[in-house]
């Protein structure tokens, strides 16, 4: 049961409603932030002050209605003796917190005072309240005449105690808000830095851009001096020449798959069922997955050796085939080819090969290096435009944010004070 002082006030701070601009710098923040919590801090000291003198009275008084009501035996010797019982005791408990519990106020001239104060009041507010609700009946009825003031002092007392404790929490809460600001500060000058640092760099990736620009346009007129000789144009016109001749190739060799296509199916089988030396089982293995590659005048007689062998397979029934006269037929038809086959090849590999002595003959030394030079600048060229572009698009970042932030700060530091700061 609550002893019943009456509904706390609340404190609340006053913003003035008229502004007045001013124009700061960021340098110029710390200071009004540390001018603003001078002044915020003594205002609260001051209000706290002012309530701690207005509630050390009341402290006195209760005191001394501990010391009254001790000496005040209530006229228990005219009411029933198991009440009596009940009436002392519950005076007691009010003489021991009115006595025991009950001090004078400690003064208060910093923050860390002001919150030991506030601290002891509602600690000692609690206890008195406790013990008077347990007690209200014996007091309201048997201690009539200190009932009223102990629920006036308490009322006023229990005020302000809880405006102690808002105006403590409203500093907090504006310290915090000062601390926000310092943090904010902190972050606009890494926001700057990070901007000095991505310009500095960016600067750097310009000027590598720059000169590997300026060293690929020399590239290009060394490679232009090239390729408007007369020497790079018979290279040219050589290369050209090769390209198309290289195309006989694919002829030659599909007259040869064709034919030895028609062979396959013994060729496959003898090259599981035979036992060659080394040189016969390559060139089997070639004449069975690319005989273009088999076919040369070292390799004849070994190729007539294995194609009789498989005649003789599929005579003797060794090598099953679906048509024997038809693979015999095949097979002689083959043989008769081979010297057709190897002297095509013979002769596209000796032009092919003198055609391709005579271009590397021709071919610019350097050309390669230079092309090769072009391409990995090109290629570094498009890194660097790529890192610029990002370096750009982050710096823009911060200069978008930074005038965030400080509008931010204007509006923290325009709750304090009816001066508008406007940082530039």
């Amino acid at each position: 049961m609550v002893f019943g002082w009456g509904k706390k006030k609340s404190i609340e701070p006053t913003v003035e409603s008229n502004s007045v601009n001013q124009n700061i710098t960021l340098s110029d923040v710390p200071q009004i932030i540390s001018d603003l919590s001078k002044l915020r801090e003594s205002q609260t000291l001051s209000e706290i002050k002012n309530l701690r003198n207005n509630t050390a009275p009341l402290i006195d008084d209760l005191m001394k209605i501990g010391i009254v009501l001790e000496k005040d035996n209530l006229n228990i010797d005219d009411i029933d003796k198991h009440l009596a019982i009940i009436v002392v005791r519950g005076k007691q408990q009010v003489i021991d917190i009115l006595k025991k519990d009950v001090k004078n106020l400690m003064q208060v001239s910093t923050i860390t005072e002001a919150k030991k104060l506030d601290y002891f009041l509602i600690q000692l507010l609690k206890k008195v309240g406790d013990v008077l609700g347990r007690q209200t009946r014996v007091i309201h009825i048997f201690a009539k005449k200190y009932a009223n003031q102990l629920t006036d002092n308490l009322k006023i007392m229990n005020e302000n105690s809880a405006n102690i404790t808002k105006l403590l929490k409203h500093y907090a809460s504006t310290q915090s808000t000062f601390d926000d600001i310092d943090q904010m500060l902190k972050e606009i000058k890494s926001l700057n830095q990070d901007h000095v640092d991505k310009t500095q760099r960016n600067t750097d990736v310009l000027n590598n851009f720059k000169l590997i620009e300026k060293n690929n346009v020399s590239l290009q007129n060394s490679i232009d001096e090239i390729h408007s000789s007369e020497n790079f144009k018979k290279y040219v016109t050589l290369e050209n020449k090769l390209n198309e001749f290289t195309l006989q190739k694919s002829k030659i060799k599909n007259e040869i798959d064709t034919q030895f296509t028609k062979i396959s199916r013994p060729l496959g089988r003898y090259s599981y069922s035979s036992s060659l030396d080394k040189d016969q089982k390559n060139i089997l293995s070639a004449l069975v997955d690319d005989p273009f590659t088999a076919l040369i005048p070292a390799n004849f007689d070994h190729i007539i050796v294995i194609l009789e062998n498989i005649r003789k397979g599929i005579s003797s029934g060794s090598i099953s085939v679906k048509d024997a006269d038809k693979t015999l037929s095949q097979l002689t038809e083959t043989e008769e080819s081979l010297n057709g086959f190897i002297k095509k090849i013979s002769e596209y590999s000796n032009t092919f090969n003198s055609m391709n002595t005579e271009l590397n003959t021709l071919k610019p030394e350097n050309l390669t290096f230079l092309e090769n030079n072009f391409s990995k600048n090109t290629a570094s060229q498009n890194d660097l435009k790529l890192k610029s572009d990002t370096l750009l698009s982050e710096i823009d970042e911060i200069n978008s944010n930074i005038p965030q932030i400080m509008s931010r700060i204007e509006d923290k530091l325009q709750f304090f004070s009816n001066t508008r700061y406007v940082i530039s």
